[in-house]
């Protein structure tokens, strides 16, 4: 009954105090700190630990992941029996929503053009519009999603929700399933994606997402690189079919230099930073787990493997 850390080392010093004050009957390892017999070990908290690592541990039983994806993970390699645990932190969540409410007020109110206007010397005037002839469709309706819509409805927008399956939240109209998806696309002015990176969603921000919505709109990726076609959002803004883009995310991470998307005028480009683990209130999530397992009850975050989130 091991459990064994594989991350930042500075991480690792925190969760290993809170482990110990809040778990003490658990054994908590650092990789590449302590000893560790792979026989012994029975959970991992890592966030992209490789296929080869992982098959270290004949007796994992749980893998937890240090962010709330879990795509960086080597699922496919893992035996069934291993249960996938996300994590589920306020700091995240809270971070998430601020990115999204300021990269939602940057586009509707233009700043891209204008900052490329600034750098080129120019006074130029355009028209712009309040919050509340801009609607914003959030695509992803989870705990990130959720808090984002909330943080943004004070702001006046019009709002939009999609997801795979039916949800219900006040003040937000809610569209559901692909047979659902184009009459939700047809209205975002402002598109913004937090959805998991599946089989299904992957590339989903794509020419054919992009013809779907009104002309001149914009997109916000913080969900996952792997969501998005670069070559089409290209095409799209050079064609004028979206006026500007937001992204945290890319494929691959770093962007190699020279990469188009760091000098595009329409786009806003951001280091996968807009929500981060919380060293500390990540670590009390993690010891909030680990009682519940010892008291064999539900864990918060974990996945359904066959869904992948």
């Amino acid at each position: 009954m091991t459990l064994l850390y594989h991350g930042l080392e500075q991480r690792g010093r925190v969760w290993r105090e809170i482990v110990a004050s809040r778990v003490p009957q658990m054994p908590f390892l650092h990789w590449g700190k302590d000893s560790v017999d792979p026989q012994v070990v029975r959970y991992i908290a890592t966030w992209n630990a490789p296929p080869d690592f992982i098959a270290q541990f004949p007796n994992l039983e749980i893998l937890f992941s240090v962010g709330a994806g879990i795509d960086q993970l080597p699922i496919g390699a893992l035996p069934p029996q291993v249960r996938v645990v996300r994590m589920v932190e306020q700091g995240i969540i809270t971070g998430m929503a601020e990115y999204v409410a300021m990269a939602c007020l940057a586009l509707h109110r233009d700043l891209p053009f204008f900052i490329s206007e600034q750098r080129a010397g120019r006074w130029t005037y355009r028209h712009t519009r309040l919050a509340s002839e801009s609607r914003i469709g959030v695509m992803g309706l989870g705990e990130l999603g959720r808090a984002a819509l909330d943080v943004l409805k004070p702001l006046g927008f019009p709002l939009s929700g999609w997801s795979r399956t039916r949800r219900e939240i006040a003040g937000v109209e809610c569209f559901a399933g692909t047979e659902q998806l184009d009459a939700f696309l047809m209205q975002a002015d402002i598109l913004v994606c937090l959805l998991p990176l599946t089989d299904e969603t992957r590339g989903i921000l794509c020419r054919e997402t992009f013809a779907k919505m009104p002309v001149g709109s914009a997109v916000i990726n913080a969900g996952r690189g792997g969501h998005l076609v670069a070559e089409d959002l290209i095409e799209a803004l050079d064609q004028g079919q979206l006026r500007a883009a937001m992204l945290d995310v890319t494929c691959p991470e770093p962007l190699p230099e020279g990469h188009a998307f760091y000098r595009h005028p329409a786009i806003f480009l951001t280091p996968h930073v807009a929500a981060e683990t919380r060293h500390e209130t990540a670590g009390n999530v993690l010891a909030d787990n680990l009682e519940r397992l010892l008291a064999g009850d539900a864990l918060l975050g974990e996945v359904d493997r066959k869904r992948g989130y």
